[in-house]
């Protein structure tokens, strides 16, 4: 019998989305975020557990494991991310540092905690790069490098896991959600960033959180250690 699927970042653009889709294919799944009231009513609408945690406060991961113990865990989505952009002359060390922290050490410490339960469940992982990562864009000196470092981690676990858990990364571009507001607030902005991409506009959370979902599915059995581009082509095409 399959457990539950952890979803991180559930109330953003595209862990919202994968907790749908996952309802939708009569999937189990334990969200995670710390907007409690956001968090509480996507949980209730899909009949979800949750629990309130900020993955960026010492010991989040301990809150979390006390949850879900009594659960068998079939897959992890670390669905969190932000959009730090500065040109480098002004990038902090502190910049730098909450980056990573968001980003990189936290979704380690999110697997190190059920990397036993996964083993015993053969389950799945799937972390979230950047399309930033491997193209260069002006002023992403740190959210490059950062999901960067999550490619690096992606192939690095897929290789110590194998065969017990599949490890694989999905690499979005621009997706307008919550933390992309700030860039898409002016129409002639958001147009032409649209533009930027082969495919003519900007994601959504839908167009990774279905990948997501099958990257968790036994249906992608033979996936491991892959960063995936969702990004309308921008990575290879622009």
């Amino acid at each position: 019998m399959l457990g539950k699927y952890l979803v991180f970042g559930a109330t953003g653009s595209i862990g919202s989305s994968l907790a749908q889709h996952l309802k939708d294919s009569n999937l189990d799944a334990h969200l995670i975020s710390r907007n409690a009231e956001e968090l509480k009513s996507i949980s209730e609408k899909l009949g979800f557990s949750y629990t309130v945690a900020d993955v960026l406060q010492d010991g989040f991961i301990d809150k979390i494991k006390s949850d879900t113990a009594d659960f068998d865990i079939s897959g992890l989505a670390y669905c969190v991310g932000s959009i730090d952009l500065k040109p480098l002359k002004r990038v902090t060390e502190s910049d730098m540092d909450q980056c990573m922290k968001l980003n990189l050490y936290s979704a380690i410490q999110a697997i190190q905690g059920f990397q036993d339960d996964l083993k015993k469940s053969s389950g799945s992982i799937v972390l979230f790069s950047s399309v930033a990562a491997q193209k260069g864009f002006t002023n992403h000196t740190i959210i490059a490098s950062a999901k960067a470092a999550i490619e690096g981690l992606t192939v690095a676990l897929a290789a110590e896991f194998a065969p017990s858990i599949r490890v694989n990364c999905i690499a979005p571009s621009l997706t307008d959600s919550k933390i992309s507001q700030s860039m898409l607030k002016s129409e002639v902005v958001a147009e032409a960033l649209a533009k930027a991409h082969p495919l003519k506009r900007l994601g959504r959370g839908n167009d990774s959180a279905a990948l997501a979902k099958f990257l968790l599915s036994d249906e992608s059995s033979w996936i491991t250690g892959q960063i995936i581009g969702v990004d309308g082509g921008r990575s290879n095409l622009s």
